[in-house]
């Protein structure tokens, strides 16, 4: 909101002193023009929290320092790293344009030592769970990660301290990979978790992006405050390969598939469209995105107790019943945007995002151990679901916060109040 001229002197003579004081603190300091009231158009993250957070900081707030300091250290390490994009993999994707991006089923494994004949090893079996370490080298999968990563670190980096080398490495990460002519994606997912000698791409493929692209998302919203070096040219063109992304999503073979996903991949799915819907300006799809995400999704994947059958059946239990709460809440969170309360739903047997939250609970805590099939546990995956249902109003949820294990990157929750997977199904 723009404050009257009285209001804005008294704003600036404000911030002055803030300045003052948070000079003495070991991050950057924020420049006065980026020290105001700049709301940023985030589709998951609360932007209006977001500012609050920043003034927060300006005024001391000791928890927050800390987080900046992890937070910048994390930024700092992207740095020197990258820009990383889509063409630099070995072999381009089997319909042979190196600029669509490429993936490998991570749990598919060869049966015999590659030969002349036989390159791949042919034919593949899947092992659930144990992933194939091949699918690291070869295409796209490591490098997309990078990137998304990098561009929400620096991005949010850049909104907290003002620093600009955040700002323009954000810029430069996402240029390179979305929009230079020479090394930018097809905004297709047509080659994604590709099977050696089986499929080409396959529509599970579709959560490379949704599992983390909203991230993005935000980081384009944040570097749409006034980052420099971040150009009226670099958000046009962001916006048309979004828009053109969501219509492959929509309309493709494969996204139509992955729609019909009645696991986390239908979770994310809505997610991922939700948060395009919006960031794109299509508010009313966002809208019936979540809306129908309550009788579609919640209703038949959640139990009464809690509980998510379908993640249950896995190896990895544990790890995607967290990770499956991680779209729920992130949806919640773009559902807060366009008016809908996704907490609030109630199904049929009492199913509720805060009763599959509940069901972590125990385990989260280390009050019991976790009763279901798990390859390799680490509680602290549940740390930002549980956040997330604490800042919603659960009371059980607000009484775990204190118990919770911090992940090993550290608890960015107060900077970033909205759910990652913290844990690797690599590690």
């Amino acid at each position: 909101m723009r404050a009257g001229s009285g209001a804005g002197v008294r704003i600036g003579v404000r911030i002055g002193v803030l300045l003052s004081a948070f000079a003495t603190f070991a991050v950057p300091a924020v420049p006065v023009a980026q020290a105001g009231p700049v709301v940023p158009h985030t589709a998951v993250l609360d932007g209006t929290r977001l500012q609050r957070t920043k003034l927060r900081l300006h005024q001391g707030d000791p928890q927050l320092r800390q987080a900046v300091r992890t937070l910048t250290a994390r930024a700092d390490n992207w740095l020197d790293q990258g820009p990383w994009t889509v063409v630099d993999k070995p072999r381009p994707a089997p319909g042979g344009d190196v600029h669509d991006y490429l993936s490998q089923a991570p749990y598919w494994w060869p049966t015999t030592a590659p030969t002349a004949d036989n390159p791949w090893g042919c034919p593949y079996v899947q092992r659930d769970g144990q992933r194939n370490p091949e699918v690291d080298s070869g295409t796209d999968r490591q490098d997309v990660e990078k990137t998304f990563d990098s561009a929400y670190d620096l991005s949010l980096a850049w909104y907290y301290t003002g620093d600009r080398r955040y700002a323009r490495k954000a810029g430069q990460v996402l240029r390179t990979w979305f929009l230079d002519p020479a090394t930018r994606m097809n905004p297709n997912l047509d080659h994604a978790q590709f099977i050696p000698c089986k499929y080409d791409g396959r529509a599970i493929g579709v959560i490379d992006f949704s599992q983390s692209f909203t991230s993005v998302l935000d980081a384009i919203a944040l570097l749409d405050t006034g980052a420099p070096g971040w150009t009226t040219a670099d958000a046009t063109g962001m916006r048309r390969w979004n828009t053109d992304f969501l219509d492959w999503l929509r309309n493709s073979d494969f996204g139509r598939q992955e729609a019909a996903a009645t696991n986390n991949h239908g979770t994310f799915y809505d997610m991922q469209l939700a948060g395009l819907a919006y960031a794109t300006g299509d508010r009313a799809l966002a809208r019936r995105t979540v809306l129908e995400a309550r009788a579609r999704r919640i209703a038949p994947q959640i139990a009464a107790d809690g509980s998510q059958p379908q993640e249950l059946a896995r190896t990895r239990s544990w790890h995607y019943s967290t990770f499956d709460l991680v779209a729920y809440t992130r949806l919640a969170a773009i559902g807060r945007q366009v008016g809908v309360d996704l907490w609030a739903y109630r199904g049929p047997d009492g199913q509720s995002l805060f009763k599959a939250v509940g069901y972590l609970l125990p385990a989260a805590t280390g009050a019991a151990p976790w009763p279901h099939p798990e390859l390799e546990f680490h509680r602290f995956a549940a740390t930002d679901v549980v956040h997330a249902a604490a800042d919603a109003g659960d009371a059980r949820a607000r009484e775990a916060v204190p118990l919770l294990e911090t992940p090993p990157s550290g608890d960015l929750w107060a900077l970033r109040p909205a759910a990652e997977q913290l844990d690797s199904i690599a590690g």
